[in-house]
């Protein structure tokens, strides 16, 4: 019997670490998982270890000569003004030693998640190490060195020729996804985010709707800084519900950043892990409703490891697992006294946060008229 949702993890996805410093922190995902099994949510079984990506399957999404690159600054990281051109050496993605088997390892992890669906071992496969939307053809871009989304879609296409739905709820826009099917009428890409006047990558606008027959397959949401989390809800379910079921897709890959929380250091929403409960309830619904439940999971931005991202994505696996929490309950203690010590603020006891963490937002009622508008132009020329 199929299992009915996997976890794609192994100790070697931590090796994506582009420096102690730096704000993409892999231990998130260890934190995850340690928090899952001290809730008795994951079983061994559940757990499947990913695989590399082959050179063929990141030409899916990638340029050779780009991929040399990579393997160049894995080997050499020290050089780094040699591989400027492709965005690496930069301050957001310094090169690291074995770079590309810690990135294609990444893309290999979502790769089996959609193999495992699409073959009918599993309705629902989650690859947190995953979600790297920023990188392009030829260079890396907002920590993302290979683009695992891309890569995953393209194979999707190939193998099975399906509609994919490609949902995107991380802070940051979904640029890296968006541009490789722009002009593609059999993926809609759907992003609600931060707008790109205030925060990276500076796209995502409502006017990027696609190309040629692609036209309407781009449906962005940029919201406005200091967006809450009633206007952020408002604004996804008003856009996925509709443009979803128009679609009709044959599989839904969803990219779960949690960087709108209120508490994340690179982004100006004031979200809290209220909408980390809902976000997966709509998708995950969706699924089951419009394409025989086939939905990959992948993670992607979330920089307070501590405090945010282990309770955002343990809602989304306790949705998927059909487990969703009861009420609002004490985190484990075991978790907490293990972790604590380790961490540089003071952990949250519950699963979800008071309201009072949201300070007073001056001009809430302007933001929420926007917001709704940016809706309103969003839908406008969407399937």
């Amino acid at each position: 019997m199929a299992h009915r949702s996997v976890f794609v993890y192994s100790p070697d996805c931590l090796a994506y670490r582009f420096h102690p410093d730096h704000p993409f922190d892999q231990r998130r995902l260890f934190l995850t998982l340690d928090l899952l099994q001290e809730w008795g949510l994951i079983t061994p079984e559940q757990i499947v270890a990913p695989r590399m990506a082959t050179d063929e399957e990141l030409r899916l999404a990638h340029e050779a000569a780009y991929i040399d690159a990579v393997k160049r600054a894995s080997e050499n990281p020290e050089a780094q003004d040699a591989y400027l051109a492709h965005g690496i050496g930069t301050e957001d993605n310094p090169a690291f030693p074995r770079m590309h088997e810690a990135a294609a390892l990444a893309v290999g992890g979502t790769l089996l998640a959609a193999e495992w669906v699409m073959e009918g071992k599993a309705d629902h496969a989650v690859n947190l190490a995953g979600g790297l939307h920023h990188a392009l053809r030829g260079r890396a871009s907002g920590f993302c060195i290979y683009n695992d989304c891309a890569v995953a879609i393209a194979w999707l296409r190939r193998h099975y020729g399906a509609r994919v739905l490609y949902l995107d709820t991380d802070a940051h826009h979904g640029d890296g996804v968006q541009w490789a099917f722009y002009d593609d009428p059999d993926v809609l890409t759907i992003s609600v985010h931060e707008t790109g006047r205030t925060l990276f990558p500076g796209t995502g606008f409502v006017h990027e709707r696609g190309d040629g027959p692609g036209f309407g397959y781009s449906v962005n949401v940029p919201l406005e800084p200091f967006t809450e989390d009633d206007a952020w809800l408002e604004a996804y379910i008003a856009v996925v519900e509709r443009v979803a079921r128009r679609f009709r897709p044959d599989v839904i890959v969803t990219q779960n950043g949690c960087d709108a929380h209120v508490w994340d250091p690179l982004s100006h929403l004031c979200a809290t892990t209220r909408i980390y409960a809902e976000i997966p309830k709509l998708a995950h619904r969706l699924a089951h409703e419009l394409c025989d439940g086939r939905l990959v999971a992948v993670g992607g931005g979330g920089y307070d490891i501590w405090r945010v991202v282990p309770r955002a994505w343990a809602l989304l696996w306790a949705e998927l697992v059909d487990r969703p929490f009861a009420g609002n309950p004490k985190l484990p203690r075991a978790w907490l006294e293990r972790w604590q010590p380790h961490s540089p603020v003071p952990l949250p006891e519950q699963l979800l946060d008071p309201p009072d963490i949201v300070p007073p937002i001056p001009r809430r009622s302007e933001i929420d008229r926007r917001n709704r508008r940016t809706v309103e132009l969003a839908l406008l020329y969407a399937p």
